[in-house]
């Protein structure tokens, strides 16, 4: 486990997914999800090289069918650290005969912290170091504890979005139909519970959105998530009534329902030629 710190913010990453693991404020107040197994057993998985479910957990490269995990086997890969600096967080995972297994492509996935103020700036650089064009999504999933929210209470947030007026995708089961649903906002203001994660996560594509702030009681931003990614997800478990969120910028999106094209061909994927590169980021600032 590393550590970063400055005047306002302290960070601790797990070399396992490289996920960020705790958020602390100058005075000890965490606002990350710690994991505990009761709601959910992660705090801010990188999903790689898928996001969301495949069709019957399946995918084919020129026909070839091979299995894979819900969110791919980044968030559980162990990742190397490579640069360490007062504000700054470096992680490398190198493609291996283990990965070629399960994803047959070569491929090099960094991702950095760094501590600017009271922001953190999340880096993700994909880069193809195979002989032929790669394919891949690549999101994160950090959870954000609620404000205000005490043990044993109903689980009640309050989120702020960039747009009013939104569709969200329709899913079924945790993959996508082909179909949409307007979605109401109170002049960008959404109030949630528990049910309103019934039906899985809510999903927006087409880039509706680039910012979602967590709010507390008083209408304040606790937290605020900044992104250009095409999709968006917002999420708890349901049936826990555990106090967190998770808010989502993804670049893809789980299969639509009864998907049986090659991996290529999937909807919101990434290509990669050989030796080219991707990169993005997405900025949390806390208060």
């Amino acid at each position: 486990m590393e550590k970063i710190t400055n005047e306002y913010l302290t960070l601790q990453v797990s070399e396992r997914g490289a996920e960020l693991v705790s958020i602390k404020d100058e005075n000890g107040k965490e606002y990350l999800w710690q994991a505990d197994p009761k709601g959910w057993n992660r705090h801010s998985p990188i999903l790689f090289p898928f996001v969301g479910g495949l069709w019957n957990n399946t995918f084919r490269v020129e026909g070839k069918e091979y299995e894979a995990k819900r969110h791919g086997f980044a968030r559980d890969a162990k990742f190397k650290l490579i640069t360490h600096t007062p504000n700054r967080l470096v992680y490398s995972l190198h493609s291996s005969t283990e990965t070629y297994k399960q994803y047959p492509f070569h491929f090099i996935l960094a991702v950095s912290y760094k501590l600017e103020g009271n922001r953190i700036h999340v880096v993700w650089h994909v880069q193809n170091t195979d002989n032929k064009e790669i394919h891949f999504q690549i999101g994160g999933h950090p959870a954000f504890l609620l404000p205000d929210m005490k043990e044993g209470e109903p689980m009640r947030g309050f989120l702020k979005l960039s747009a009013e007026t939104l569709v969200r995708s329709q899913t079924n089961n945790g993959h996508l139909t082909t179909a949409y649903q307007p979605f109401e906002t109170d002049e960008t203001i959404v109030e949630f519970t528990e049910e309103t994660f019934k039906d899985d996560a809510l999903i927006f594509e087409h880039a509706q959105l680039n910012e979602v702030q967590l709010l507390n009681k008083k209408g304040e931003a606790e937290v605020t998530v900044n992104f250009n990614t095409p999709a968006l997800g917002l999420w708890s478990p349901y049936g826990k009534n555990a106090p967190f969120v998770c808010i989502e910028p993804w670049y893809g999106v789980a299969d639509v329902e009864n998907y049986e094209g090659e991996l290529k061909d999937r909807r919101l994927m990434n290509h990669l030629h050989p030796g080219a590169s991707f990169m993005a980021e997405y900025v949390i600032t806390i208060r």
